[in-house]
């Protein structure tokens, strides 16, 4: 078999990803937080991108400058006309301004007076009967004059200063390893002491919770575990009720022998927690070796303790969701689709910029810089437009396709899909999927995210039009809210109510749509339901006890 060389020519298609491709891609899946975010960091980066304020555009070179009112450390006003302010001004002082000003105070502030006897003649009296003034009144006019001065000092509202902050006068939100802490200086004398209880406060989470094991605490501190249990037994007693504890039935254990409640059979309950959540009553009883009327007042006590003490003091503050897109009725009983305009983000190419630094730099590295400057923020501004239109026109086609929820709500929710709306509006699924991440649209049905709209199709039991799986979710919520206390509906009954509405559902897909809304089995709703039976008949009862045993 013999080498040979040879040229050919072949002629195929590719894609090539460019930077400015990946670029718009990365745009249409970021949420509004992010691409602010995104358009900040550029707008630092790039000398030619800024930020287009409300109403106003960039000022353009060679128009006239407007009027401005100038002022200087000597309380002279003066106002600039065009290049040469001083002229003006130099007209005014002297009152032929032609306008009908009168002579600035200068004229007579400046002027001699004379002495004091022609100053005396001129009023026809003493100075002293004119500028009188008592020894109190002065000192209280001097108190007064100092007044303002202080008052500046301390940050008042009358001042001037440019250092003057509004917000120092808020009070702080008090948090609670803060409020810890000042208990733990109270608490404590020794540093050692000091230092294992701040460092477990470290510890705490937003809910008053310390890690179940405290063994690297005492390795990390070089203390015995002894000394940080002693700590953290102090610790337990601090403000609110039940923080510091290792888990829930710490927690409420705390908290009953702060109520002096934490007795023999209170302490079986709490160990038991789990018997209490599955509503297991006779296994409580037996463990706790009470009856019916004090078990009932036993779990009334523990529903009234605070399983999460710590949520009673500032956290994070969690960020308020912001809808991309606003749906409102039509005048013509459609809907209107617009785009929320305060998470556009607003920049401008600065092209005046551009062309007075064209005329001056004359560095080849420099002119490339500003070349792709330029370039970087015009394809940005490009993208940010194409990416709000791209939103648009998807958000309408779903409000399009999805019309029977907005006008009869979740029962009337369409089975959709990517495929659907990426063809009706000439887009491939993948760009469909991006522009649906992340955003969300208010209705006049709530706020929802784009994505909650696109639902698999489950099959009719007759053969006719396949219903959404958001819209069967629904009506199995809506079946095991209204079943009778007596007669609780379990998953192949609900199977069979469904399909005599026409929808063909398997068990397990019922059984798996109602753990996804934390809808508990057929027997624990048959348990919660007679234990909430049970206390409704057991309240009437107690009331005519404590009637009967009323003195006459």
């Amino acid at each position: 078999m013999a080498l040979t060389q040879r040229l050919e020519f072949r002629q195929s298609q590719s894609l090539v990803m460019t930077p400015q491709l990946m670029q718009a891609i990365k745009l249409l899946q970021l949420s509004n937080l992010d691409l602010s975010a995104f358009v900040e960091e550029e707008l630092e980066r790039n000398p030619l991108l800024e930020r287009a304020s409300d109403g106003t555009e960039p000022p353009v070179a060679g128009e006239p400058t407007p009027e401005r009112a100038e002022f200087s450390d000597s309380g002279d006003l003066g106002v600039a006309y065009g290049d040469d302010p001083t002229a003006e001004r130099s007209e005014m002082a002297n009152g032929s301004s032609g306008d009908g000003f009168e002579p600035v105070q200068e004229e007579w502030m400046n002027r001699d007076l004379g002495s004091r006897a022609e100053i005396e003649q001129t009023l026809d009296t003493g100075l002293d009967n004119v500028f009188s003034e008592e020894p109190a009144e002065a000192a209280a006019r001097t108190a007064q004059d100092a007044a303002p001065t202080a008052y500046t000092e301390w940050g008042g509202g009358a001042s001037n200063d440019d250092s003057y902050n509004l917000e120092a006068f808020v009070a702080a939100e008090v948090t609670l390893g803060s409020h810890l802490a000042e208990q733990l200086a109270v608490a404590f004398t020794a540093p050692a002491q000091r230092m294992i209880g701040q460092y477990l406060i470290d510890l705490v989470d937003e809910a008053g919770y310390l890690p179940p094991d405290l063994g690297q605490a005492a390795e990390r501190l070089g203390a015995s575990p002894e000394d940080v249990e002693a700590v953290l037994a102090v610790l337990q007693k601090f403000e609110p009720p039940g923080v510091c504890a290792r888990n829930l039935s710490e927690c409420l254990a705390i908290q009953l022998r702060e109520l002096n409640r934490y007795d023999p059979a209170m302490q079986a309950l709490v160990e038991h927690l789990d018997l209490l959540a599955k509503r297991d009553i006779a296994g409580l009883r037996k463990f706790c070796c009470v009856d019916d009327e004090d078990i009932t007042d036993m779990i009334g006590e523990i529903r009234r303790l605070d399983p999460k003490p710590g949520l009673k003091f500032g956290s994070a503050r969690m960020q308020t969701m912001v809808p991309d897109v606003y749906v409102r009725p039509g005048p013509d009983g459609g809907w209107h689709v617009e785009l929320n305009s305060d998470t556009l983000p607003r920049v401008l190419v600065n092209q005046v910029y551009y062309t007075e630094l064209s005329k001056t730099i004359r560095k080849d590295g420099d002119k490339s810089y500003f070349t792709d400057c330029l370039q970087n923020a015009t394809w940005l501004v490009r993208a940010l437009d194409q990416r709000a239109r791209t939103i648009l026109k998807v958000a309408t086609e779903i409000v399009r396709q999805q019309d029977g929820f907005f006008t009869h709500g979740v029962a009337h929710l369409r089975p959709l899909n990517l495929k659907a709306v990426a063809d009706a509006i000439q887009m491939h699924e993948s760009t469909v999927s991006r522009v649906t991440a992340n955003k969300y649209m208010a209705t006049n049905r709530g706020s929802f995210e784009l994505k909650y709209f696109f639902t698999a199709s489950i099959a009719s039991a007759d053969g006719g039009e396949a219903h959404s799986a958001e819209a069967v979710r629904h009506h199995i919520k809506q079946l095991i809210d209204a079943e009778d206390p007596s007669v609780i509906l379990s998953d192949d009954t609900i199977v069979e109510r469904l399909r005599e509405t026409g929808i063909d559902i398997a068990r397990r897909t019922v059984a798996k749509y109602r753990e996804a809304m934390r809808i508990p089995s057929s027997v624990q709703r048959r348990r919660d339901k007679q234990s909430m039976l049970g206390n409704a008949l057991s309240a009437p009862a107690a009331s005519d006890r404590s009637r009967d045993t009323a003195p006459a």
